[in-house]
């Protein structure tokens, strides 16, 4: 069985918002919580957090060790080499990319794309590209072998920035299985990821409605629920945009 590690790819820098990763959700940092969300996943054996050497950084380390997550730290701007090094230390073979800004992934997922990694003669499986998911509820499953090859033959700045970019701009070369949900999941439409204050609010009121009965147990099923209940929720952050790789 091929060790399977989570890196979470976080820093305090940004340029929408700053120290975003370390923002309060309901009295708990967001990096706590999408920790406690990937402690829950069956198949992941280790999770590492891949920050930068920036003194900025300095308060995720320290948050690292309070929250008894392993932390590795390298280059602010080389992203992948980075997370090709967080892997190595923690003795990864199979990579789940995760971003910290991810507050509200959900175990299930992250389940289904790794086994559905071991189950296709495939490079890399993710949901990402086609879009049918609500954004921030992201998997991304590759070998550790493979982002080895493209970080020691690959310049190209926006790859070095964004892992998996590589992936997806030669599917000729990589064997790619896209992950689409079943009706109940669907929202491509939706954000649940953090890059705004606007989407710290959204996430902040997702858990005021469900942390008092699931705690962090809660998953897309839940908030989909909730949303149905109350589709006004998901016009608090509709408006924001991301910006793309290139």
């Amino acid at each position: 069985m091929n060790r399977v590690v989570a890196s979470i790819e976080a820093r305090m820098g940004s340029s929408r918002f700053p120290g975003k990763v370390l923002a309060d959700v309901c009295g708990q940092p967001a990096l706590t919580r999408l920790a406690r969300r990937l402690r829950r996943c069956k198949t992941v054996h280790a999770v590492v957090l891949a920050t930068s050497t920036a003194p900025a950084d300095d308060a995720l380390e320290t948050w690292a060790q309070t929250e008894g997550v392993a932390c590795y730290r390298g280059s602010e701007t080389d992203v992948l080499g980075r997370v090709v090094d967080a892997q190595r230390t923690a003795g990864g073979e199979i990579v789940v990319e995760v971003t910290g800004d991810s507050v509200l992934t959900d175990p299930e997922i992250i389940d289904l794309g790794v086994n559905t990694f071991r189950m296709n003669d495939c490079d890399i499986v993710t949901n990402v590209r086609r879009p049918a998911f609500p954004m921030g509820t992201d998997v991304q499953v590759f070998r550790l072998s493979d982002l080895i090859e493209i970080e020691r033959t690959v310049g190209d700045p926006a790859v070095r920035e964004h892992v998996s970019l590589y992936f997806y701009e030669h599917p000729e070369r990589y064997r790619i299985v896209h992950l689409y949900p079943p009706a109940r999941w669907y929202g491509p439409e939706l954000r649940f990821q953090l890059d705004y204050v606007e989407d710290l609010r959204f996430i902040t009121e997702v858990y005021r409605r469900l942390e008092p009965t699931y705690g962090d147990a809660f998953g897309l099923h839940e908030i989909m629920t909730v949303l149905r209940r109350e589709p006004a929720l998901a016009e608090i952050n509709r408006h924001c945009l991301d910006k793309a790789p290139r």
